[in-house]
């Protein structure tokens, strides 16, 4: 969409739906006599960038060196920055198996609310397929809620996920495994946040290391090494894509940023 103004300016916006990462911070680039931009980018999976540029028969090479310089950012940001993956509006990259219903968009966060269902990234960030990195989930739970986050696994379209490890979300629900277990591996069994309340869950894997972080706590440090030996099956480290669960209809949990770093 190209707005002109009379004369010789114009303001150009292009509106980029690939683009599925938060920038929190804001730069200004100077090329001379051919593009001045800011670019600001949101919590929205759009980006709008506004260009003023003299009208002048190199416009569009500059569109096309504009372009060039985007696709760079794009994959420098993809290593050793955050990334969110959940664009705050609806659930464009992201795959819902069994009950689509049970995951909702409202107000802006992620409402998982009915019978059993697993919402598995499959968007373009690091074409969903990730080893080492860091992820920090904010989410809320609410009374008898249980749900998890799995690491190293892949789209299923029924039943629990058989592939990689859930990270357990549960203060208050009937099973003894809490909050940052390593669910079945390596439990934990203190509440380390309220039901209502939102919590930050930063689970960072690197090797053959998970470690759990409630608040910027650091609750529970699994070594696959060191705990397991010889046919560990499909539920291991290795790499894959990041799932959400809604476990039973009872479960109500609420996520409203799930952002990734990836890791070397």
């Amino acid at each position: 969409m190209i707005r002109h103004r009379e004369r010789n300016e114009a303001i150009l916006i292009i509106e980029f739906r690939l683009l599925h990462f938060v920038r929190n911070d804001e730069f200004f680039i100077c090329i001379p006599r051919t593009i001045y931009f800011s670019e600001v980018w949101n919590a929205t999976a759009t980006g709008r960038i506004l260009l003023f540029q003299t009208l002048s028969h190199t416009m569009k090479t500059s569109i096309s060196f504009f372009i060039l310089f985007l696709i760079s950012q794009l994959s420098f940001a993809q290593s050793g920055e955050w990334i969110e993956l959940f664009n705050g509006e609806n659930l464009e990259g992201w795959k819902v198996s069994e009950n689509p219903d049970s995951f909702q968009v409202v107000d802006g966060v992620i409402k998982v609310d009915g019978p059993r269902a697993h919402a598995f990234y499959v968007g373009p960030v690091g074409n969903h397929d990730f080893k080492n990195f860091e992820l920090m989930v904010e989410v809320k739970t609410m009374p008898k809620a249980n749900s998890g986050i799995f690491i190293h696994t892949e789209y299923q379209e029924n039943g629990w996920p058989n592939v990689g490890y859930e990270i357990q979300v549960n203060q208050s629900h009937s099973d003894w495994r809490k909050t940052g277990s390593v669910y079945s591996f390596q439990d934990v069994r203190e509440v380390y946040v309220e039901d209502g309340e939102w919590y930050t869950e930063h689970v960072i894997v690197q090797g053959d290391q998970i470690t759990v972080k409630i608040n910027g706590e650091t609750i529970n440090e699994y070594d696959e090494s060191e705990v397991r030996s010889g046919d560990l099956g499909t539920k291991k480290l290795s790499s894959g894509t990041i799932a959400l669960q809604a476990h039973d209809p009872e479960s109500v949990i609420y996520y409203r940023s799930v952002k990734i770093k990836v890791l070397d």
